[in-house]
Formats: C-alpha cells, sequence, structure tokens
C-alpha cells in the first residue's frame, strides 16, 4: 500500500505540469431555455442550471454568467474529490471501510454512528470526511488539488473543514467538467478508484434510467443559502451531465427545494421515462 501511494504522488508530481481543467461550456454551443426560469421563480431562488448532452455536444444552460464564472464553495459536493483521493492514496481501503462513531451526539442522526464509506457518502457525513481528510494530511491533499486543478484550489489553515468555508470555490462548469471527466474514467487516479466513487454516486436506477448525484449544502459568500447537486444520469446507456446551483435566504428549506426543483426541470427537458 505504502510502494502504491508513493508510485501515485510520483504520478501527480508529473502531471503538475499538466491542465486539468475542468470548464466545459462555450458560447457556440450553449442553449437557454426560458422555461427554467419560471421554475426557479416558483420556488423563490435564485441560481443555475447547465445540462450536457454527450452525444451532441450541446448546453441547455441557464444563468450561462452565473454557471461559468461565480464561484461557490463545493460543501459536500466535494466528498466526491475526498473520496476520490482518500482511495487512491489508501485512506479509504474501500466502500466498505467502517469508521467508528466518535460519540458525540449530532442533529443528524444517521451521523451518530458507525459508518461505511457507502453509508458515510449517501447520508453526506461531514465527521466521517472530516476524519478522511485528516488522514490524507494537507500536503497530500494540497498536491492533489494543485494537479486537478479544484476550482481555486485553496485549503487554507483547516485540513477538516475548508470545503464548508469560505476558502475552497469553484464554478458550476468546473463541477460539470469533473463529472463528464470521472463518468468518463478519465480523471488521474486509478480506474478502481473511479469505479468506486462512481458506484457510491448511483442513486436511483429503474428500467427507465440511472441516477447518480451528490448533493451539497453551505452558504454564499454573503450569508444566504447555498445548494448543488452535481451528476449524470443514464437513459437508453446514453449520458447527460448535470449541475443544479441554487441560492436562497438564509432560512429557506433548500434540502428540500433543491430537489423538487431538479426533479421538475429535469422532467420538463423530458427525462425519466426513457424516451431520450
Amino acid at each position: 500500500m505504502k510502494n502504491n501511494a508513493a508510485l501515485n504522488l510520483l504520478t501527480l508530481l508529473l502531471l503538475t505540469t499538466a491542465s486539468l481543467v475542468f470548464s466545459s461550456c462555450s458560447s457556440n454551443n450553449v442553449k437557454s431555455d426560458d422555461k427554467i426560469q419560471t421554475y426557479f421563480d416558483s420556488f423563490h431562488v435564485q441560481g443555475s442550471f447547465g445540462l450536457y448532452d454527450n452525444g451532441t455536444g450541446s448546453f441547455i444552460i441557464h444563468n450561462l454568467k452565473r454557471f461559468k464564472d461565480s464561484a461557490y464553495t463545493p460543501a459536500s459536493t466535494f466528498k466526491i474529490v475526498n473520496s476520490l483521493i482518500g482511495i487512491e492514496t489508501g485512506r479509504i481501503v474501500n466502500e466498505k471501510m467502517v469508521i467508528k462513531w466518535d460519540g458525540v451526539v449530532r442533529s443528524i442522526p444517521d451521523w451518530n454512528k458507525d459508518l461505511t464509506m457507502a453509508e458515510a457518502f449517501k447520508v453526506s457525513a461531514v465527521p466521517y470526511y472530516q476524519e478522511i481528510a485528516r488522514r490524507i494530511g494537507k500536503d497530500t491533499m494540497q498536491l492533489w488539488l494543485d494537479s486537478l486543478k479544484y476550482g481555486n484550489h485553496q485549503i487554507g489553515s483547516y485540513i477538516d473543514s475548508f470545503w464548508l468555508s469560505k476558502t475552497l470555490k469553484l464554478t458550476a462548469d468546473e463541477q460539470l467538467g469533473l463529472m463528464k471527466k470521472l463518468y468518463f474514467g478519465k480523471l488521474p487516479f486509478q480506474k478502481r478508484t473511479q469505479d468506486i466513487v462512481k458506484q457510491v454516486m448511483l442513486r436511483e436506477s429503474t428500467a427507465n434510467f440511472k441516477l447518480s448525484y451528490k448533493t451539497g449544502l453551505g452558504f454564499t459568500p454573503n450569508g444566504r443559502s447555498l445548494a448543488w447537486i452535481v451528476g449524470w444520469i443514464e437513459e437508453n446507456k446514453h449520458p447527460y451531465f448535470f449541475v443544479l446551483n441554487v441560492e436562497a435566504a438564509a432560512d429557506a428549506d433548500l434540502v428540500k427545494i433543491r430537489m423538487d426543483l431538479f426533479k421538475k426541470i429535469m422532467t420538463q427537458q423530458g427525462f425519466f421515462e426513457g424516451k431520450r
């Protein structure tokens, strides 16, 4: 395991000269859909939405300027990258690796028990992934973020909370680019590493579609609530990549709003019936 970790770090050092920027869209392959704005308005929220059709190379984007230019904390969507780095460096053995509950009772009951990596990912258990980040360590984490060109790739002073604060930021466009690279196994990680993360991202699987995603919940720099949904949907074995970024008043129930909004937009775009 130590030899593998050393080899992985050497590979990363060689990759630092290569730009792995995740930005995806340009003005010549973007279409807008005015109906999407009505869904944001119906929930009294602001934000952006992007949907990439891998077959045609085209985007449907709501609020293009925000999608491309506005950077925000990744919040718990960073668990995707934290998982990739953890598995690649051996700090996470596999999706069944258990970290014992520390005995601290927190407001989310699903966090107050021993958890596997797969369980922690699905319930977005912050304590589990804080421990993983501490085990990875600041130097190794920074090396990977620099090599990935992940957002502004800034950790700051705290290894176990930088993705939850105002330190690390990235755009919705960068999120979508990361999703595409992960789906096709094009990130600088072993195939096994990427396959495990893709496996735990799968949340719904029916005869008509497979939906894989990760959510995130945080705050904007001015203290408003912020929510993400990032991932992909497969219909007829064809992938479409999406990113939803939502902000609202601090007291808004974005946990519910983000998913209701996402499902309305995707249904309007013709998904969930296997007809795409």
